[in-house]
């Protein structure tokens, strides 16, 4: 089994969604330095954690991350199943990740760490 391991909110209003979520949730959002400008990261609770992307998307959506032992053989299960390919995998600091799309599943992010934790 593949296990979602982060959820990541895309919106056009970054301010508006994180302060939404603080009170609705009680989640708190925090600005984390990254090599390409930073990132917000989004406390979902002890063990499982999240971020907001603001982008030009006309509706706020979540992208579940699930993590696969091997991005490249995940991605190309995906194309093979007829999924279209949004991301190619790309390397971050702590991993690969990629982006697949179908129709009736919606959108998915795979996930490959570094270092691989069980």
């Amino acid at each position: 089994m593949n296990p979602v391991v982060h959820l990541e909110l895309h919106t056009s209003d970054l301010p508006g969604a994180c302060a939404a979520y603080a009170q609705l949730c009680g989640w708190r959002a925090e600005e984390v330095p990254t090599g390409s400008g930073s990132y917000t990261a989004l406390a979902l609770g002890e063990r499982f954690g999240g971020g907001v992307v603001e982008c030009g998307t006309s509706r706020a959506m979540w992208l579940p991350y699930v993590r696969v032992s091997v991005i490249e053989a995940a991605t190309a299960r995906a194309r093979e199943l007829g999924a279209s390919v949004l991301l190619e995998p790309r390397e971050g600091p702590a991993g690969w990740r990629a982006v697949v799309s179908t129709p009736a599943a919606g959108e998915v992010a795979f996930w490959q760490p570094k270092v691989w934790v069980s």
